[in-house]
């Protein structure tokens, strides 16, 4: 079971379960196992969705992951930091997972609901299968590409503030990287490219830099982009390789879908959505991912505040029935 909205477009979605298409997955942040939903796209009444998530159950947690607390992440980010400095990083992406227990049961579609109305600029979702449930709402494309006109859109989109908060160096460095590197990937693959000015992108409470290219690209080129973007340096860091090693030793937990991105194709675009404000969801607990630019400059209190900020993306819409 999946249901979705597209940025800008209230008109919910699923997948009629045909067999012989699948235009929906979801890919990993690491490159492991992806989930796949069969299906032609089709638009849906409201209605399907309280007929379908009410009788849904979740899985259980038996993980027995116990996450970082304050100190923990304050301790491990001395060494994230010191990795930037003795190998002369621009920045290293460090996540947490913040799971969430103190609740007797969750009302999937009114936290679906709110969620879609906090963040209506947003790719939102949720799904639940056998193994898994997963819910998420964040507006970072990867990539848009129109099967018709062949213009691909991406965008940089790094650095996190509080909205009443001005933009310090600190943020504005860690976006500069971000950009460049989309450019240059860009330019192998086009002679004809447009890119924005940096300018402010609203998400809920918090705000990032935001650059938007758009070029002209070949067909036969599309998923040859996408691996290269993908992980761009605002979810992993720069050089990629050397940092996504750098994340499986120094995170405490794999991210799994997290930072990880999603391919939605219909019948004139194909849209892969970035997979950042998202959590995992169990009958007895809820896994929230977040994370956040460490560069050279990162004050260790700030980065667990913005840590914090980024999960109340989810757990503000969350709608609890109380222990």
């Amino acid at each position: 079971m999946i249901y979705f909205k597209l940025p800008f477009d209230e008109n919910l979605y699923s997948t009629d379960q045909n067999p012989d298409e699948t235009n929906i997955v979801f890919y990993p942040f690491d490159g492991s196992e992806k989930i796949e939903y069969n299906g032609k796209i089709m638009k849906i009444n409201h209605e399907n969705l309280d007929d379908s998530i009410l009788t849904t159950s979740l899985p259980e947690d038996n993980n027995h992951f116990i996450p970082e607390t304050r100190n923990e992440y304050l301790t491990n980010l001395e060494k994230v930091i010191h990795t930037i400095d003795e190998n002369q990083l621009p920045k290293l992406v460090y996540s947490r997972r913040k799971i969430f227990t103190d609740f007797l049961e969750i009302d999937l579609k009114k936290s679906f609901e709110n969620l879609c109305k906090s963040y209506p600029n947003a790719f939102r979702y949720i799904f639940i299968n056998e193994n898994n449930a997963w819910m998420g709402a964040f507006s970072e494309v990867l990539g848009k590409f129109n099967k018709d006109t062949h213009d691909f859109e991406t965008m940089s989109l790094a650095g996190t503030l509080p909205v009443s908060e001005s933009w310090s160096e600190k943020e504005i460095e860690e976006q500069k990287p971000v950009t460049e590197y989309i450019r240059n990937i860009i330019k192998n693959y086009s002679d004809q490219s447009e890119e924005s000015a940096t300018y402010d992108h609203i998400s809920g409470n918090i705000k990032h830099l935001r650059t938007d290219f758009k070029a002209k690209i070949k067909p036969e080129n599309l998923d040859e982009i996408i691996q290269q973007l993908h992980p761009t340096p605002a979810v992993c860091g720069i050089p990629k390789d050397f940092c996504k090693e750098k994340i499986r030793e120094l995170e405490k937990f794999p991210r799994e879908l997290y930072a990880g991105y999603i391919k939605i194709e219909n019948e004139d675009n194909i849209f892969y959505f970035v997979n950042l404000r998202c959590c995992k969801l169990y009958q007895n607990s809820v896994h929230l991912f977040v994370g956040g630019g460490i560069t050279s400059q990162s004050n260790h209190e700030k980065e667990w505040t913005e840590t914090e900020l980024k999960s109340e993306a989810i757990l503000k819409n969350l709608v609890i029935i109380d222990k």
